[in-house]
């Protein structure tokens, strides 16, 4: 009885977050000195096929509310809980400088 060839391994998908990309992720965090659950914007700081870790600006908990001491969460990727950001960060003004003669 012949065997059958077996099956090719899938292609793996390619990453669907990329180092340096603006997503937001619906996580426990504070909001005027009050914890919510709700979209917070962060960076993606390592991406690869299965999981993607960001990074916020802000404390962030996990849900049985500790909280992440290095404001990094990590999500799998294509999860419900993160999304590419719908809104630009807001940048810090320019000092402006004086003109040089």
């Amino acid at each position: 009885m012949p065997r059958a060839a077996p099956a090719p391994a899938p292609a793996p998908a390619a990453p669907r977050y990329v180092v340096g990309q603006v997503v937001d992720v619906l996580c426990d965090h504070s909001r005027d000195g009050e914890r919510v659950r709700d979209w917070l914007q962060g960076i993606v700081v390592q991406a690869d096929d299965k999981m993607v870790a960001v990074q916020f600006t802000e404390d962030v908990y996990l849900t049985d509310g500790w909280m992440v001491p290095d404001r990094i969460l990590f999500c799998q990727q294509g999860a419900s809980n993160i999304r590419p950001s719908t809104r630009r960060r807001v940048r810090r003004p320019r000092r402006s400088r004086g003109r040089r003669r």
